[in-house]
């Protein structure tokens, strides 16, 4: 299910994945294919992760990688989840030949 609520986006940010739903800022991004599968692969990774560990995961990765990076836009482009997300926004097969825990490729 697509939403449009765009006080629920932080600010810099266009769509977020929240199981069931993916919340977007404006409604002419329905139609950004990328951006869709992009968050469909976080809720495939939520799914696999039984939800609320996944973003407990996410959080402890996201600090981690501020530690290192001192950035908050390098921590969030290195979180694992991110990562596959962005590798692989582009191809909308993605999910159909995605193996289990796929995220764990981008450690």
């Amino acid at each position: 299910m697509i939403l449009i609520f765009k006080y629920i986006i932080p600010k810099g940010y266009t769509g977020i994945a929240i199981f069931p739903c993916i919340f977007l800022k404006h409604p002419h991004l329905k139609k950004d294919t990328a951006l869709i599968n992009h968050e469909r692969i976080h809720l495939r990774q939520q799914i696999e992760l039984l939800v609320l560990p996944f973003f407990v995961l996410y959080v402890l990765e996201f600090l981690i990688r501020l530690v290192q990076y001192k950035s908050w836009y390098l921590a969030y482009r290195n979180i694992s989840f991110e990562r596959e997300a962005y590798a692989n926004e582009k191809d909308l097969n993605y999910l159909k030949s995605r193996s289990f825990w796929g995220f764990t490729n981008y450690f």
